[in-house]
């Protein structure tokens, strides 16, 4: 079997669980979402496993709005652990195929398979989706404009309609989870949807365009208890032009 269909393979088996309908178009390298590739992925052909990519930034470009040590362990720490449990997933329930394994615990590897996978494409949307603050000489923060700032006045009022809301919504997750601006692409419409843990809640056919990260480990050495001042902050940081480009790519 050549490398490249097991590339295809085993992301389309890894995306299938991950919680993130819709992703598992990149198992062509070039998907019709155009969120993300295999290469950011960190998926290696030859190995059949991923690696912890690389932030498109410095660990303290978001800073003030989002503290250099959060982003450290977040990404060296939190991120790598999913990345290592979905690759052991994968590796188990391979096993699991080819006889070797254990076939009375192929539910608690898909379980993993789903939790881990989702963990690792939920970060690498959430980093790529953000730029260091126009106030500190970046592009991210304030608004959209073109085909996205038109489609939010269209399905929230406002922009202002569409933050409160998107604020709230993550904000009000239940435990550990995401708050996500996604694309419905039946009703061609922009929704909000809460995800809890890393996988559950997010609608078959919802396209993730912006998601927040949630989870206490995102934002507890700054803002401790305070998720909704750590929400407003997350705003700052939003790179308004990758949102578009994901859009675009839903939406043709």
């Amino acid at each position: 079997m050549s490398s490249e269909i097991n590339r295809r393979q085993a992301l389309t088996t890894m995306t299938a669980a991950a919680g993130i309908a819709g992703l598992s178009a990149i198992a062509s390298g070039s998907t019709r979402l155009g969120t993300l590739t295999s290469d950011q992925l960190g998926f290696n052909s030859t190995s059949g496993e991923y690696k912890l990519p690389d932030l498109p930034y410095d660990y303290d470009a978001l800073s003030p709005h989002i503290d250099v040590m959060t982003m450290t362990i977040h990404h060296s720490k939190h991120h790598a652990g999913y990345v290592r449990g979905l690759n052991n997933a994968i590796k188990q329930l391979r096993s699991i195929r080819e006889g070797t394994g254990d076939a009375s615990t192929i539910q608690h590897w898909q379980r993993q398979l789903s939790f881990h996978a989702g963990g690792h494409i939920n970060h690498t949307l959430f980093w790529t989706g953000m730029s260091p603050s126009k106030d500190t000489g970046g592009q991210g923060g304030g608004s959209p404009t073109g085909s996205l700032a038109q489609a939010i006045g269209r399905d929230f009022g406002s922009f202002d309609q569409f933050a409160n809301q998107f604020k709230a919504a993550s904000k009000s997750v239940e435990g550990s989870g995401w708050g996500w601006l996604v694309y419905e692409p039946i009703a061609q419409q922009l929704m909000i949807t809460q995800m809890q843990n890393q996988q559950d809640m997010l609608f078959a056919g919802a396209i993730p365009l912006l998601g927040v990260d949630v989870w206490e480990h995102a934002y507890y050495l700054t803002y401790q208890n305070r998720r909704a001042d750590y929400i407003n902050a997350f705003m700052n940081v939003i790179n308004w032009s990758e949102i578009q480009r994901r859009y675009d790519h839903a939406t043709t």
